[in-house]
C-alpha cells in the first residue's frame, strides 16, 4: 500500500516514519504523491525520485541521516538507519521538565504531554531526535508561548525577505526564496520545532539568474 504525505502538516521532530536499510542494499518507498527528496548526509545513504512515485533508498555506510520529502506544498522528514541497532533515550530527563507527560507504549498516542514551558520542550526535541516514537504517536498541547519561542527560532534562521507568523493554529511562510533556500527553509522549520505544526507554504521559489 502506498504511503501518504501528512499533507495537511508539516512533521517536526519526531522524524514521520523510520526506514531500515542495509549497506549496499535498496529498498522502494511508493508515495501518493512526491516532488522531490533531499538527504541530509547523502554519504550515509542516497534518496532518488522514481517517476513512478516511488523513493529509491540505497544505503552506502553504516550511519543515520534524514530525507526530507516533499509533496504538493508538504513535507515529511524520514530518518534512515543504515545498518546498526534503534536509539532510545530515556524519557527521565523529559518527565522531569515535563510534570504531566504519559508514557502508554501500548495505547494511540503512545505519549501525551502538555508542553508549557521551554525547558519542556527541549527535553522533548532531544527525547524525539531518538527512535522511540515517530510523529503520529504523539498528542501534545502548547502553550502559546512555547510556539512563539520556535516562531522566534525559526524567524531567526530565515533568509531576510521571508516572514513567517502564526494565524489560528497554523504557520504561514511567505517570500521569495531560491529552491536551495526555500530547502533549508523547511529543514531549519523541522529541527527547530516540536511536534505537528499546520503549515501553508506560500514561499515563491526562484531560479538563480545567470551571470551575463
Amino acid at each position: 500500500m502506498p504511503v501518504t504525505l501528512a499533507l495537511a502538516v508539516v512533521l517536526a521532530w519526531p522524524v514521520d516514519m523510520v526506514h531500515d536499510v542495509e549497506p549496499g542494499k535498496d529498498r522502494f518507498v511508493k508515495l501518493g504523491a512526491i516532488d522531490w527528496a533531499e538527504v541530509e548526509d547523502p554519504t550515509i545513504a542516497t534518496a532518488e525520485v522514481m517517476e513512478t512515485n516511488e523513493v529509491l533508498l540505497t544505503g552506502l555506510k553504516p550511519g543515520r541521516t534524514l530525507v526530507l520529502v516533499y509533496a504538493e506544498g508538504r513535507f515529511a522528514v524520514w530518518r534512515i538507519r543504515v545498518g546498526g541497532k534503534p536509539d532510545e533515550p530515556p524519557l527521565e530527563p523529559a518527565k522531569k521538565a515535563c510534570p504531566d507527560l504519559k508514557h502508554t507504549p501500548k495505547d494511540d498516542p503512545k505519549l501525551t504531554v502538555t508542553i508549557g514551558t521551554e525547558a519542556c520542550a527541549k527535553a522533548l526535541a532531544q527525547l524525539f531526535q531518538g527512535d522511540g516514537f515517530t510523529a503520529r504517536e504523539l498528542e501534545l498541547t502548547f502553550d502559546g508561548k512555547v510556539l512563539q519561542a520556535q516562531l522566534k527560532a525559526l524567524q531567526a534562521a530565515s533568509k531576510k525577505g521571508i516572514s513567517s507568523r502564526y494565524v489560528g493554529a497554523g504557520l504561514v511562510l511567505e517570500g521569495e526564496a531560491t529552491k536551495a533556500e526555500h530547502r533549508q527553509l523547511l529543514w531549519s522549520l523541522f529541527k527547530k520545532s516540536v511536534g505537528r505544526v499546520a503549515l501553508d507554504d506560500r514561499i515563491d521559489t526562484k531560479t538563480p539568474q545567470s551571470p551575463q
